[in-house]
């Protein structure tokens, strides 16, 4: 009997071999790590090149923009090193070189460089030599630039959104991987004075000054600071600065923009600047896990459920409007004009990133993966030295990759950003391991019983084939939690907010060495607890067929249209592949045949899509719709823009009836534009609050004349125009049809008001007509009154009236 009990308890443990664990995992909040991106290596084509031209091509061009634009040479200015104007236009110009360290440090970890080394060095004396005695470190206010007044007042820590602390945070982080990477306490010991004056100033003891972080980053900064130093104060220092937001004391008004409207705790809707969210609730997520606070977290999740479920791009951005390069209302989605920051997607992967570890749900990685092979990579160019600030998913070709700007947030961003990847791809829990990503390369694993060595072999994003080695085993049971990405279980993102329209059933199989294991996902994963042996290897395959994707009914913008993707890859239109160099009047049916090929030769090999279309066209007798057959090429959207400029679309339409025919050409479209652009696109808009069609709008101008104008190649004979009007609300300004306008012609070299116009219209969700004695000239001008405060309508001191707008401006013969 005996015997036959343990032949029995044999054969259930040879089963459970072959099949997914089943034990329910107990995470407790902050019991997850992530594998230091130090411990694995890439050896793939996708990842590994990418990561090695951010090591030799953008960051050396990043830190030669700081020589050039005098971001060095700010703080040799504060540190009585060198004589001079401070310079640059933005109180955080500092953290351009705080971002580029932190980059820098990553790549020397992975990769020893002297001479990086040693430039760094350099870069560190100069900081160290503009801290001043007590820690204070923000060059602007130090080098008492007035010209940059607006942003810091008059002295230290007067204006809330003045980014000293937003310095702060760069510095502390670029600090942590500074001293991870080399063992030098240099920078780190910068860190240090300075985060002990923040907590001496800001706090609610008796003296201390009670304001949130403005621009949030230091509290997810001191939160590194806090694990490297073991000094509990920086936590409590972080915590201090989450539930400082909303608290409004000392008589300040809300502030949607950096999410200081209401306390955290009473938040469920993201909105705001778009950066500063992500910064922000990765701080909130970091405290909520390490001091196991489950209230604040169930408030984060809230918040980020609204974003996952109402406001996340298909490519993984967040932020629709450049007003404020934040957040507008659940579902504004628009294709156009979204901002969809290069900042804002690193920042979203940040969240996910804490989200996952705090949970070990792997929704968080699903968001993250969209994130990071689509929207953080389109915002480099495959050579590494011109970076995209926006990110749209339709340009009518007026956008192009730069390498530096005047607020340079982006690239320096993008360089500490790619550095640090092989940190997304493992995780531990006690002694499970986690596999978020699929990269080919080793990685040394080190769980509570000892150290694991683990393989991956794959092609991945191109091929859904990913084999996992044990190269190296401890002698005791633990578990393998194998990611089952959303997209091959019918799932494109983890809400209602988009879903695959097709009836592809993909194939996932999973074997241990060679035997096969039942693919049930648990919070997304296959756990595999077993005893491993060096050698045991896991193979996962995942069918890789194209999906159509659409949106929720929801989003407006994007009804009657249609995206693609493959695995993780999301794909569009570049007119540099199509037949003619205009794509809106594209129709890819939903039922289109569409098939994959890796194409080695192109932008530096890529799984290209080819499948059934037709162009719309109008017939001119008949006016009857008519569908002209071709075979369209789609990229993926990370890589567009790197073959020069041109159109670009994501979401096609599927029926003709949602296409944009081809406009025929005009005064206004062949004229150049001044002192403003986005006005004469040839989109006709549905309304005034049409924020998918390209328009001009007056930023930050409130109450005051305004003007755009027109410069023709040769003089034109005009007798009128239509004027379409911008008008909607957004919580920094509001946008109205202006108080009133009226329209000039150059005349020689003086302006001219036209002769005898017809009612300057205002009104909106229309056109407004004037029309005028003829006109010969080669120059126009609207100019603009925009509506201003009237006596009485506002106690608000601040409010000066209204800002405008002008989405169409037709001009006619």
């Amino acid at each position: 009997m005996k015997r036959t009990f343990l032949l029995y308890l044999g054969v259930i443990w040879l089963l459970g071999c072959n099949k997914p664990s089943e034990k329910h995992i107990q995470i407790q909040l902050g019991e997850i790590s992530e594998v230091p991106f130090t411990d694995v290596r890439f050896n793939d084509e996708f990842w590994a090149p990418r990561m090695e031209i951010n090591r030799t091509v953008s960051i050396p061009s990043a830190f030669y923009q700081c020589e050039i634009n005098g971001r060095f040479d700010n703080f040799a200015l504060a540190g009585g090193l060198i004589q001079g104007e401070h310079q640059g236009d933005f109180s955080f110009d500092d953290t351009d070189p705080y971002k580029i360290i932190e980059g820098a440090s990553y790549a020397l970890a992975v990769k020893y460089d002297p001479e990086l080394d040693a430039y760094m060095d350099s870069v560190i004396t100069l900081i160290t030599a503009a801290q001043e005695e007590d820690g204070y470190l923000t060059t602007c206010v130090t080098n008492n630039c007035t010209r940059l007044s607006r942003w810091w007042g008059s002295s230290r820590w007067e204006k809330i959104n003045s980014h000293e602390l937003y310095n702060c945070g760069h510095l502390y982080e670029a600090a942590v991987a500074h001293y991870k990477a080399t063992g030098k306490r240099t920078l780190l010991d910068v860190a240090i004075k300075n985060a002990d004056l923040v907590c001496d100033v800001f706090g609610l003891g008796e003296g201390q000054i009670k304001y949130p972080s403005g621009h949030p980053i230091i509290e997810m900064a001191l939160v590194k600071l806090y694990h490297v130093t073991g000094n509990k104060k920086y936590l409590d220092q972080a915590h201090y600065f989450v539930d400082e937001a909303g608290r409004l004391s000392n008589g300040r008004k809300p502030g949607i923009y950096s999410q200081d409207h209401k306390p955290v705790l009473e938040q469920d809707e993201i909105v705001g600047h778009a950066v500063r969210a992500g910064y922000f609730y990765s701080g909130v997520t970091d405290v909520a896990s390490l001091q196991h606070d489950r209230e604040l977290f169930d408030a984060v999740s809230r918040v980020w459920e609204n974003m996952a479920g109402k406001k996340l791009y298909i490519n993984g951005g967040i932020g629709s409007r450049a007003q404020g390069e934040g957040f507008g209302p659940d579902y504004e989605l628009n294709n156009f004009n979204n901002y969809c920051e290069t900042c804002a997607s690193i920042a979203n992967v940040y969240w996910n990133q804490r989200m996952f570890l705090a949970t070990g749900n792997s929704k968080y990685i699903d968001v993250l993966e969209r994130t990071l092979y689509n929207g953080v990579l389109s915002g480099v160019s495959l050579s590494g030295d011109k970076f995209f600030y926006d990110n749209p998913l339709a340009s009518h070709g007026v956008h192009q990759r730069q390498e530096w700007f005047g607020c340079a947030c982006c690239p320096g961003n993008v360089t500490r950003f790619m550095a640090s990847v092989p940190g997304y791809v493992y995780a531990t829990h006690k002694n499970d391991v986690y596999v978020n990503l699929f990269v080919s390369g080793n990685a040394k694993i080190t769980l509570e019983k000892g150290e694991i060595e683990l393989e991956q072999i794959t092609k991945y994003p191109w091929e859904g084939n990913v084999e996992i080695k044990l190269n190296r085993a401890i002698s005791k049971e633990f578990a393998i939690h194998v990611r089952i990405p959303g997209w091959a279980v019918n799932r494109p993102v983890p809400t209602d907010l988009y879903r695959y329209v097709d009836d592809e059933k993909p194939h996932v199989s999973l074997t241990v060495n060679g035997k096969t294991i039942e693919v049930k996902p648990v919070h997304g994963y296959v756990v595999i607890d077993r005893k491993w042996e060096e050698g045991d290897k896991v193979s996962l395959h995942m069918d890789m067929p194209v999906r159509r994707t659409q949106a929720h009914d929801n989003v407006y913008y994007n009804e009657g249209l249609l995206s693609m993707e493959r695995g993780p890859v999301l794909y569009a239109l570049e007119s540099v592949d199509q037949p003619e160099d205009f794509l809106f009047n594209i129709v890819i049916p939903r039922d289109a045949r569409i098939l994959s090929r890796f194409d080695k030769a192109l932008l530096n090999g890529v799984v290209v899509l080819e499948g059934e279309a037709f162009m719309v066209s109008r017939d001119s007798v008949s006016g009857q719709l008519l569908g002209t057959p071709f075979t369209f090429k789609a990229v993926p959207y990370s890589t567009w823009n790197n073959r020069g400029r041109g159109q670009l679309v994501v979401w096609t339409p599927e029926k003709a009836e949602y296409a944009i025919l081809r406009p025929e050409p005009t005064i206004a479209s062949q004229a150049e534009q001044v002192g403003g652009w986005g006005y004469n696109d040839q989109f006709e808009p549905k309304s005034s609050s049409d924020l998918n069609t390209p328009y001009h709008y007056w930023w930050l101008k409130q109450g005051s004349e305004e003007s755009v104008g027109y410069q023709f190649n040769k003089p034109e004979t005009i007798s009128n125009v239509e004027v379409y009007w911008l008008v909607f609300d957004h919580y920094d300004v509001s946008y109205r049809a202006p108080e009133s306008w009226k329209l000039l012609y150059k005349e020689g070299n003086t302006w001219r008001e036209v002769k005898n116009p017809s009612a300057y219209g205002v009104e909106p969700d229309q056109y407004n007509k004037v029309t005028f004695d003829p006109v010969t000239t080669t120059e126009l001008k609207l100019v603009a009154q925009l509506q201003r405060n009237k006596e009485g309508v506002s106690q608000d001191q601040d409010f000066k009236g209204y800002s405008g707008g002008i989405i169409e401006w037709k001009v006619n013969n």
